[in-house]
């Protein structure tokens, strides 16, 4: 190496220690200046190493952050779905599985006909979750909902639903009851006056019930109701089953009939109460 003096450079050997001496001549004394030798390999390797699994690592955030996203925003969406339906649309959260329609404006009427026990104020949306027993909602436009677990299941007993339609019939004149499985694609619907049935049909796998002739309703909707052992077999591989397109079609039924709970306005929803209780004997 060199050493810095006032006639030039002269040759000087590097320490045992690694370091570079370096002499300078200032102010008439000669300082000794050491300058570490520092290998900059190992740093210039985790560099380059290190920008890559930096991306990767931001990458990966970035992925999980946006799929946590899109996960809150369906639950946010599907949450809504049940309670935030347009009013001029139809709202399917709002159509429970199975149903009475109830020609009347007197909802004290049909609970006493009903025998409700342990009557309680209730909400529409808290009516139409299923969680109650039986729930009697307000009129709307001359008719009163009924629905609830409590209402017999024509797909379970076929008997038990009879009876119940033709006694609630006798005590409070028209009413209507309908049934829509859409897992199972049980169906059902049925018109009695007065504890008289003018017109049932109910299928669960087979014909359980059909009496009376079909209205001009489901004749103008091509409901197909197939006779007592006649299996709904498929007309073809490329057409659904008439018993899938029946459920798809109880509905507009009872849009004919009388009303779609799932067109009920929202406001009503939103504003009016019920009354909900459990049955004070075993119908």
């Amino acid at each position: 190496m060199f050493r810095i003096s006032g006639s030039g450079l002269a040759k000087q050997p590097i320490s045992s220690a690694g370091k570079i001496p370096f002499e300078r001549i200032a102010s008439g004394r000669k300082v000794n200046i050491r300058v570490n030798n520092i290998d900059l390999t190992p740093v210039l390797l985790l560099v380059v190493l290190g920008l890559p699994l930096g991306a990767g690592a931001a990458m990966v955030f970035f992925v999980i952050r946006e799929m946590r996203r899109e996960r809150e925003l369906r639950t946010t969406q599907a949450a809504r779905s049940l309670v935030d339906c347009p009013v001029a649309s139809a709202c399917p959260a709002h159509r429970p599985g199975c149903w009475l329609a109830v020609r009347s404006r007197d909802p004290r009427a049909v609970q006493v006909a009903l025998g409700l026990h342990h009557a309680k104020p209730c909400s529409w949306r808290e009516g139409l979750s299923g969680a109650e027993t039986l729930f009697i909602a307000p009129p709307v436009k001359g008719w009163i909902l009924v629905t609830g677990s409590g209402l017999p299941d024509p797909g379970e007993d076929v008997d038990a639903c009879f009876r119940f339609v033709v006694e609630a019939s006798r005590k409070l004149g028209h009413v209507q009851l309908f049934s829509a499985n859409r897992f199972a694609h049980h169906h059902a619907w049925v018109q009695a006056n007065n504890g008289r049935v003018i017109r049932a049909y109910a299928w669960a796998g087979t014909t359980l019930w059909h009496q009376g002739r079909p209205t001009t309703a489901e004749k103008e909707l091509g409901l197909k109701c197939f006779d007592y052992a006649e299996p709904a077999s498929r007309t073809s591989f490329a057409r659904p089953e008439a018993a899938v397109l029946n459920v798809e079609k109880v509905p507009l039924l009872a849009e004919r009939w009388s009303f779609d709970p799932a067109q009920i306005d929202e406001r009503l929803l939103a504003q009016n109460r019920g009354v909900a209780g459990d049955f004070s004997r075993r119908k």
